[in-house]
């Protein structure tokens, strides 16, 4: 798993789907400038979303973008494997892939990535959308609030 910039504008983009999930459709300019994503790159990036079946379109005044699923079922974990296939920092140390390495049952590395592996995905599989939207909001709060003299 490495991750990059259009990995982190992924997320924007499905953190500000979640954080407007109850107003209904959000205009792509709306996330654009929220999140300061560049429009052309965001068009992409909310189409292989809709292909990933992680976000809806709706067309007309009224339309725009709409998370296809609760934000509290969609976890961070869910969300790279989709970009990245694998949490694992070796494709070899995956037990899903079919990628494997002839030295691998000898390698004194194997348990490090395997475990190193497990454990990413079970933080990151404790993380859901609803939760980063509610942080989100407490530290927009904050900086609302923050008065300075």
């Amino acid at each position: 798993m490495k991750l990059n910039y259009k990995t982190d504008y992924i997320m924007k983009v499905l953190l500000d789907l979640s954080m407007h999930f109850e107003q209904g459709p959000v205009h792509s300019e709306a996330i654009a400038r929220r999140q300061d994503i560049p429009r052309k790159f965001l068009e992409q990036i909310l189409l292989e979303l809709k292909k990933g079946g992680f976000v809806d379109s709706k067309k007309g005044p009224k339309g725009g973008y709409v998370l296809a699923m609760d934000p509290g079922k969609l976890t961070v974990s869910r969300v790279l494997r989709f970009v990245d296939g694998s949490l694992y920092p070796i494709a070899c140390a995956d037990k899903e892939q079919k990628q494997t390495c002839k030295d691998f049952s000898r390698c004194v590395f194997a348990p490090v990535w395997r475990e190193l592996g497990a454990q990413t995905a079970n933080y990151l599989d404790g993380i859901d959308f609803q939760k980063l939207a509610q942080e989100a909001e407490k530290k927009t709060d904050k900086e609302v609030l923050n008065y300075v003299i």
